[in-house]
């Protein structure tokens, strides 16, 4: 007999569709908070896609002629120590946030859920030992793990993205663990045990498509975090390494001719808090938006 069809499928949210998605979307834009963030994050996504379109001059092109100069039609957001363009350096810095903060997400997201689904299901001895293993991770501080990790390796791209996602991943774990203790109490659940489906199977397909809506409001609230985080790494010298250009960096070079230069400091902050910002507020809406559907759910 085939398992598959007769195996419950049920779910403790509303099933999705065009319908559901459309009314979705509509939530989020009519609510203030949302539609700011909504906004925010589309424009830095737009610039991180349309660098080579948007910025007037290559981002790492020097100008001694032009050194320290101060806004102006030729240069936007003035220009830095060697001339280059400030604003061209910092469309192009937004490519360095989203490349170092989103693949750190994912990628923290991923591991915590399948860690946190095998500890929330099998329990025991599994579940002590992965609970163990959260909080030894955390109990790291992630700034000077990072440094010390640096420091033995080198900066880099890839090194900043694997450091982020270690120092993430308990956080995903311990909370897709408590909605698996509770969703593996569900009839649906106990059901599917009894028809004989695998451990895998009933992990992947009834709990996990139940558990995973905390997750997506988790990572959006954590991309501004990794967003800062890399900011602050570059700020220090820790970075991505010279001469691509990051927020952090132009931060820490606005910072040595600041008496001089105000600008490449008010700019730079201004592009890391429009990022931080509008994930934020972008994920505390889809908070409010999974908290509506739920409500509705149980008032059905």
């Amino acid at each position: 007999m085939d398992v598959d069809a007769v195996t419950p499928t049920a779910t403790l949210v509303p099933a999705s569709g065009p319908r559901l998605r459309r009314l979705a979307v509509i939530r989020l834009l009519r609510d203030p908070t949302g539609a700011v963030g909504t906004l925010f994050v589309a424009l830095i996504v737009a610039m991180a896609l349309g660098a080579p379109w948007l910025s007037p001059r290559p981002p790492e092109a020097i100008d001694v002629t032009q050194r320290l100069a101060p806004p102006s039609a030729e240069h936007w957001m003035g220009t830095d120590q060697l001339g280059r363009d400030v604003f061209s350096r910092l469309v192009y810095g937004t490519r360095i946030a989203l490349l170092v903060s989103l693949p750190a997400v994912i990628a923290g997201a991923v591991l915590g859920m399948l860690l946190g689904l095998i500890a929330g299901y099998f329990g025991g001895w599994v579940e002590t030992g992965l609970i163990w293993l959260f909080d030894v991770v955390r109990s790291f501080p992630a700034l000077l793990f990072a440094i010390a990790i640096i420091a033995l390796v080198g900066p880099s791209l890839f090194m900043i993205v694997l450091i982020m996602a270690l120092t993430r991943f308990p956080s995903y774990g311990r909370l897709i663990r408590a909605q698996t203790l509770k969703i593996r109490e569900e009839e649906f659940v106990t059901a599917s045990q009894a028809l004989g489906c695998s451990s895998l199977r009933v992990m992947l397909r009834h709990i996990l498509p139940n558990a995973v809506a905390p997750l997506f409001i988790q990572a959006a609230m954590d991309v501004p975090v990794v967003i800062t985080f890399e900011a602050g790494l570059s700020f220090l010298g820790l970075g991505v390494p010279p001469p691509t250009p990051s927020w952090g960096s132009i931060l820490r070079e606005g910072y040595t001719y600041v008496r001089a230069t105000p600008w490449m400091i008010l700019f730079g902050s201004g592009f890391l808090v429009v990022a931080t910002l509008g994930f934020t507020f972008f994920a505390e809406a889809l908070r409010d938006l999974f908290d509506v559907k739920i409500r509705n759910n149980g008032t059905t």
